[in-house]
């Protein structure tokens, strides 16, 4: 199974961090952002990836292009003819890292389809490069699975910046992107997706992976929530960034499940 992760927003909010940088490659424990999420999603044996590059989506490119290099322990032999010597693993050996390239300006529903060439007919996972959390993305595909919907939706509940979720009997009802008050579950952005919910995106700038395509699903009544009563957490401004620093610096992070 491949997981699409959308890596091309420009994080304003946490512009002194994403200046010169994506926003998923914003460090924590002196690792990107991205780097923890696709830890995740291997932890739960998807290590197939398929990066929607954007927003300075070079550095991302430059960082897997260069991560056995840097990852491993080498000997490099000068000369005309050099030649270079890879030395021991590390545990990140059979990822399968897509670097797709979506443009600067796409809006996550444009991303979405454009990465979605890559994805054969099939079930595939999709996130955003941004959040981290200890769901079981295995008992999130199993439910997935077991509803016949096109979507799932992870429902978690911190404090509302997001898009609010509202279910009946596990089946979404209503969704609200970044409302004023939360009183319910929040898009926890770990989708599990049928092919078929592609038909929902249009391949335009414009296209919103929420507002324009879920919103539609779910009319359409496609669309269900796992609810997670677990640890989540995105980095969305400095203060998310302190906080998962803190975290990961406390030796107890609560998204470290590999």
């Amino acid at each position: 199974m491949k997981a699409i992760i959308l890596c091309g927003g420009m994080g304003t909010r946490l512009r002194e961090h994403s200046e010169t940088r994506p926003k998923p490659m914003v460090e924590v424990g002196g690792r990107p952002i991205l780097w923890h999420i696709m830890k995740s999603y291997a932890s739960h044996g998807i290590t197939d990836f398929v990066l929607a590059l954007g927003y300075k989506g070079d550095i991302i490119r430059d960082y897997f292009l260069q991560y056995e290099l840097k990852a491993r322990d080498v000997t490099v032999t000068l000369g005309a003819h050099g030649s270079l010597e890879i030395h021991t693993d590390h545990e990140e050996t059979g990822w399968r890292v897509t670097l797709a390239e979506t443009g600067e300006r796409a809006q996550t529903g444009a991303r979405a389809i454009r990465a979605s060439r890559y994805v054969p007919n099939e079930t595939f996972a999709l996130t955003y490069g941004d959040g981290v959390s200890d769901v079981n993305l295995q008992d999130v595909l199993r439910f997935h699975r077991s509803h016949g919907g096109l979507v799932t939706i992870t429902g978690v509940r911190p404090p509302g910046r997001f898009g609010e979720l509202r279910s009946r009997d596990g089946v979404v009802t209503a969704f609200a992107e970044k409302p004023q008050v939360t009183e319910g579950l929040i898009n926890g952005g770990f989708f599990f997706f049928e092919p078929g919910f592609l038909k929902y995106l249009r391949n335009e700038e414009s296209c919103t992976l929420e507002s324009d395509a879920i919103e539609a699903a779910v009319a359409d009544g496609q669309v269900h929530v796992y609810e997670h009563d677990g640890f989540w957490q995105c980095m969305d401004t400095p203060r998310d960034w302190e906080t998962l620093e803190r975290q990961w610096a406390s030796g107890r992070a609560p998204w470290k499940t590999w």
